[in-house]
């Protein structure tokens, strides 16, 4: 990436998120040559640094996703409704399939500028939909074309992984395009679904000879259980790197095992807690020593910010925390999942589960300059900030992302996003929609998007004030 000049955010209140977790009102941040040069008050800065004025605002880390699935937010809100097995359905057996190389790329290019535009400077492209490598190549060519930071995740739900991790495409497209390439890393994305033969120990063994970690969705329920986990372990392939997506059905033994091996679990809440993965797992993981990412899923159901994530996260982990306590006949009066904790989980959670801690994911002199600052005049519900963590956990939103630095360069400023042609990436999602309602036909693009509703059970209401009985109530 290009750094133009030095930039410096003056007086500004800065969440380090660093080791001790600093935070300093009024305070200058500094990046010269594209990482953090210093942090502190009345900084001097060089003649030509590009000034901000962060008065009033809040100065942290971007934000991190280790688990977005791009290529969907083409269809951004369609499956509002959906539940997973809907999910599945939809792109595991009808759409997904239909999904030429142009429509990845459409899909990438709206949703990696959605995450910038959020302030999530480096995501997880868990990409599912790469047929072929054409596909991966216009995946790739999406991510390289916005100025975040992007982690390519490659998968293919039409193919086991045992076929599409053994074929020469897939070695030519990693030859071609990550080995020296311009991504922030890569991983391999399959999941492991408990069949005995353990069929995916050759996708596991080609991501060991390539070096590169394995993210997977696992304890979803109906889908991935405690079976793959302990297949997984007792053929060594449970690693630090490992990244458990969504991981809410396992058993304790499960947990146990993906502690013990240093692997961390990316958390989906509004995933989880809408489609039937199981419940957000954050009070378990807890309790297990897990450590914790935050992620946003896909757009074709939920939010693409991690303002979201980071409130339903705490809103779930602490319903479940107070339905625990009244099965009991008890109270909470004091919770044990703060807003910081999760804070820490959107910022330096996600660069812990990439293996990027020590470059990314707080603002420590010598880390890449990766910046956001939450700063909206127009709005009253930023200010006053009196607990900062809070503020950006429960206050704050994607609205209120004023500018966004990546790498010493600034790609967003004053609200908007620089260098981003909008109507381009409209055009390419149009000509996606256009394909796909085409191919499926009317009637079937809209059963899609309305799903049948089950019946209800109506209970008769023995309080009512009426003479109608049903026969049932007493």
């Amino acid at each position: 990436m290009s750094v133009a000049r030095p930039v410096i955010f003056r007086n500004g209140l800065v969440l380090t998120m660093d080791d001790t977790h600093t935070v300093l009102p009024g305070a200058d941040v500094l990046a010269v040559d594209g990482r953090i040069a210093a942090i502190g008050h009345h900084l001097t800065a060089p003649d030509d640094a590009d000034e901000i004025d962060a008065s009033g605002g809040i100065v942290m880390p971007g934000m991190i996703d280790t688990h977005r699935h791009l290529w969907q937010t083409a269809m951004r809100g369609y499956g509002a409704d959906w539940t997973l097995t809907q999910y599945f359905v939809w792109y595991y057996l009808e759409s997904g399939k239909h999904f030429r190389p142009e429509d990845i790329h459409a899909g990438n290019l709206l949703g990696a500028i959605e995450a910038l535009d959020a302030g999530v400077t480096t995501t997880v492209d868990w990409s599912h939909g790469l047929q072929t490598p054409q596909h991966a190549d216009a995946a790739v060519d999406a991510l390289e074309s916005v100025p975040g930071r992007f982690v390519l995740a490659y998968g293919n739900i039409q193919q086991g992984p045992w076929e599409w991790s053994a074929s020469d495409g897939f070695r030519d497209f990693h030859r071609r395009r990550i080995d020296g390439g311009r991504l922030e890393g890569f991983q391999l994305a399959f999941d492991v679904t408990g069949d005995p033969a353990f069929p995916e120990k050759a996708a596991f063994e080609v991501a060991r000879e390539l070096g590169v970690p394995v993210t997977t969705h696992a304890g979803v329920w109906g889908a991935t259980n405690d079976d793959g986990i302990r297949l997984m372990y007792e053929n060594g392939f449970m690693t630090p790197g490992t990244v458990y997506v969504h991981a809410a059905t396992l058993s304790a033994d499960s947990y146990h095992r993906i502690a013990a091996t240093g692997g961390s679990v990316s958390v989906s809440t509004e995933s989880e807690q809408s489609a039937g993965q199981g419940y957000p797992p954050t009070w378990a993981l807890r309790r297990y020593g897990i450590p914790v990412s935050l992620s946003m899923d896909t757009s074709v159901w939920w939010s693409g910010d991690l303002f979201t994530a980071m409130r339903t996260t705490l809103s779930a982990d602490r319903s479940r925390e107070h339905l625990e306590a009244h099965a009991k006949q008890e109270t909470v009066t004091h919770h044990h999942l703060r807003a910081e904790q999760v804070v820490d989980w959107a910022t330096r959670g996600g660069a812990r589960a990439l293996g990027l801690d020590a470059r990314l994911g707080s603002l420590t002199p010598g880390r890449q300059a990766d910046i956001v600052l939450l700063k909206n005049d127009a709005s009253p519900a930023m200010f006053p900030i009196l607990h900062p963590y809070g503020h950006v956990a429960f206050q704050a939103q994607r609205g209120d992302v004023h500018t966004v630095v990546v790498g010493g360069a600034v790609v967003k400023r004053d609200g908007r996003l620089v260098g981003i042609d909008l109507a381009a990436a409209r055009n390419g999602v149009d000509a996606t929609v256009s394909h796909l309602r085409e191919t499926l036909g009317e009637e079937a693009w809209l059963r899609g998007q309305n799903p049948d509703l089950p019946q209800a059970e109506l209970f008769d209401n023995p309080y009512q004030y009426t003479d109608y009985g049903s026969g049932t109530s007493e």
